[in-house]
């Protein structure tokens, strides 16, 4: 099967629809399949780049939306490239994930004639009328929806995302999850030595966004050291945030808090890896959380807060704790207590790693392909009864 797959965001940054397109990717060409990638920016790594299977598509500029910047396609030259590799490569799927956001989405599904399947990552909580999301999406839904019928398979990544998608565009959304590397993150991992000195590590990996709820974690530090003085907080990532951030640590002399920055891709298993708990503190914007599903896989406790997208991966109580959202003294006592707890940690962890195999890639690659077929089989046969009824009304003009 030849298969198209088009990010609308700037493929030079990281982020988690890059890595589930990528992830994707590889396994439909370890399955046999023929991929191509289209993305704005470019790629330097990997089975993508090594294959020439990957069409950088113009340049981007930077819109804000959900609390983070989307850098999306914004070229006068894109719909006469997208045409080109449309009519050139003539794919039997084209999987475009966030199909309505503008730039290379709308772009591919305006002048794609075959297979059409779209994947809704997002997940915003626009529950008032007055919400600026809510205003967003009504206000574009008319325009938008001639597109939304040229899709003919919907995929959300969570319950989460679908029910906020299919309050805008309601329609029938198959639900297959983001995927996890269970090669890279497994609770074999060697974790880095320079923190292995006996004290309690706890993670957080993310981008630096105010929607990430990292400062909810900052200000429990204060707390969770009155009982845990012997406790490390290891801050993975970069962001807009990240140094007011680090002058907060200052200000308030919090010891042994760590910002790494940018960690690669080879290092970012070991890291978690060397945690003791992980900690995922957001206030809104996540749809599933592939955070959560990292931690879980490389054998870690999980404190995270109780947004719908967390709760569709963490089971509170069960596989990890959900604490209220923006409320920094309930996450201390959450984080304390599992520090008090190794009993519970371990049970956390068994029961988080039997879990974790109905993330794995290739199970999640399987089911999307299941999808295709699904489709693929419903449109040949429309498209045998279209042919019928075109003969039929054919030899009733001629008689």
């Amino acid at each position: 099967m030849k298969i198209g797959i088009v990010s609308p965001y700037d493929w030079s940054y990281p982020g988690g629809v890059r890595e589930h397109i990528r992830h994707l990717a590889e396994q439909f060409i370890l399955l046999g399949h023929d991929v191509r990638v289209l993305a704005p920016g470019k790629e330097s790594k990997g089975i993508l780049a090594e294959n020439h299977l990957f069409y950088g598509m113009g340049k981007t500029a930077p819109l804000p939306f959900n609390g983070s910047i989307a850098r999306i396609a914004i070229d006068p030259m894109l719909s006469w490239h997208v045409r080109d590799i449309l009519q050139r490569e003539r794919f039997d799927v084209l999987h475009i994930h966030e199909p309505l956001v503008p730039g290379l989405s709308l772009t591919t599904l305006r002048f794609s004639h075959t297979l059409n399947v779209g994947t809704f990552h997002t997940f915003t909580q626009a529950s008032s009328i007055a919400s600026p999301y809510h205003l967003a999406y009504t206000s574009a839904a008319p325009f938008l929806r001639p597109y939304f019928r040229r899709l003919d398979g919907h995929i959300a990544v969570s319950t989460a995302a679908h029910q906020f998608v299919s309050r805008y565009f309601a329609t029938d959304y198959r639900i297959i999850p983001n995927g996890v590397d269970l090669e890279r993150f497994h609770n074999d991992v060697q974790p880095l030595p320079e923190f292995r000195d006996g004290k309690q590590n706890i993670l957080f990996v993310g981008r630096f966004e105010r929607r990430k709820g990292t400062k909810y974690l900052l200000r429990a530090i204060p707390m969770i050291r009155e009982q845990h003085p012997d406790t490390r907080f290891i801050f993975v990532g970069e962001g807009r945030l990240r140094y007011a951030f680090q002058r907060y640590v200052q200000r308030h002399e919090l010891q042994d808090v760590i910002f790494t920055g940018y960690v690669s891709d080879d290092d970012l298993p070991r890291y978690f890896a060397t945690a003791d708990i992980f900690c995922a503190p957001a206030i809104t914007g996540e749809s599933m959380g592939i955070v959560l599903l990292e931690a879980m896989a490389s054998g870690k406790a999980i404190v995270a807060s109780n947004i719908p997208g967390y709760a569709t991966v963490v089971n509170s109580g069960t596989d990890g704790l959900l604490t209220p959202p923006r409320d920094s003294r309930e996450l201390a006592n959450a984080l304390g207590y599992l520090l008090d707890n190794e009993p519970l940690r371990r049970r956390f962890i068994e029961n988080g790693q039997r879990k974790i195999h109905q993330y794995a890639w290739p199970y999640v690659a399987n089911k999307i392909l299941d999808y295709y077929a699904t489709l693929l089989d419903e449109r040949s046969v429309k498209i045998r009864s279209s042919r019928v009824k075109y003969r039929r009304r054919y030899r009733s003009l001629e008689e």
